[in-house]
């Protein structure tokens, strides 16, 4: 059930310095596809036109003046066709029917991933450029992520305080609910998470390959002037209130000028890829942790998997943790020199053990 609290604050979206709202969330038991998007504004007389309401017509949108009218077209990836079609076709029918225009969309098969906007003026085709641009920002919400930027923890002195901390565990915990060695990270995928995309074709893996090129000479270098940085790996944490009752255990980043350093590059990285449209901002600061153990291990080995939270989502499995943080809580699992940041694919492994990079930034 919805709470009134859902409905007073509905899930927000922008797209460029403008604010939108949807009508419902994700986890909510309705199909993707029916969602309706509304300008996160009333006229004067506090009333929704539906007709262009959407957008002023934009003097930097590429339309191109044809015989007939005007085209638009848009680079869109194919596994988000059905959000701009909608069941039985209602999604599409209704925004053309709003902003008249005519939306041509690829049949299954053709290898041009890109969705043109036809019409008589440029204010109808902006209206449903934006409508386009809501549904396809909302499914990317929905989608699974493919990629992710990535640091990762791979230093021999890690991986062998890594076993170590894997050893003492299963030992002096041996027993407790729940606990057993599918819990842990496969050593060699140790990493700190900074952010994850969904990225669905060819292009946007090269747009965000080339973004994170970018982000060297415009991030990394300002903050860090060419000094070494190193962090310390030491103490565990975990994000609920019952020790007792754990689905994931994290070794934290000691704080200190280096892990400062590190803080404000995570934030810029994401800032930047989340104004360029390539991520969404899950919280307001990055949260520097490597997961050590997670009760999700037991169904993804690949150790990338993010749950989503949602309303009448089933209470995720849990172990006891209480001994393993009154005997280990301040662990030290070493130093981390980083020198560089992968844009890991998930779900894919290289001959060292790590995922398989689709760019990586050497510092």
């Amino acid at each position: 059930m919805t709470s009134s609290l859902d409905v007073l604050r509905p899930p927000l979206i922008w797209i460029g310095n403008r604010c939108y709202r949807t009508t419902s969330s994700r986890g909510d038991g309705r199909n993707p596809e029916d969602d309706d998007f509304y300008d996160d504004y009333s006229d004067e007389r506090g009333q929704n036109d539906m007709t262009y309401c959407d957008e002023v017509c934009d003097a930097k949108l590429n339309i191109e003046e044809t015989s007939r009218g005007y085209r638009l077209v848009m680079a869109v990836a194919s596994p988000l066709y059905k959000y701009i079609i909608g069941k039985k076709g209602e999604t599409k029918k209704r925004i053309e029917t709003e902003s008249r225009t005519q939306i041509k969309i690829p049949r299954q098969g053709e290898r041009r991933e890109e969705v043109v906007i036809l019409g008589h003026d440029k204010k109808g085709i902006a209206s449903a450029k934006t409508r386009i641009d809501l549904l396809i920002d909302s499914a990317r919400q929905k989608e699974q992520f493919t990629h992710f930027l990535s640091i990762p923890v791979n230093t021999e002195e890690i991986f062998m305080a890594f076993d170590d901390f894997k050893f003492q565990v299963l030992n002096k915990c041996d027993g407790d609910r729940g606990l057993d060695a599918s819990l842990f990270q496969t050593r060699e995928k140790l990493h700190l998470t900074i952010g994850t995309l969904v990225l669905l074709n060819d292009a946007e893996i090269q747009a965000a390959s080339d973004l994170l090129t970018d982000c060297y000479k415009e991030i990394i270098n300002p903050i860090l002037k060419r000094q070494r940085l190193e962090v310390r790996i030491q103490g565990l944490e975990y994000m609920n209130d019952d020790p007792g009752s754990v689905d994931v255990l994290y070794a934290k980043v000691q704080a200190g000028d280096d892990c400062d350093k590190l803080q404000m590059l995570a934030d810029r990285l994401v800032d930047k890829f989340t104004n360029c449209g390539l991520m969404q901002r899950q919280h307001e600061r990055v949260k520097l942790h490597a997961t050590v153990m997670n009760t999700l291990m037991r169904k993804d080995p690949s150790g990338t998997t993010v749950p989503k939270q949602s309303a009448g989502m089933k209470t995720r499995e849990s172990f006891d943790a209480s001994n393993i943080l009154k005997i280990l809580k301040n662990f030290d699992f070493g130093k981390l020199p980083i020198d560089k940041i992968h844009l890991s694919q998930r779900y894919s492994t290289t001959t060292d053990g790590y995922y398989k990079p689709a760019a990586i930034l050497d510092f």
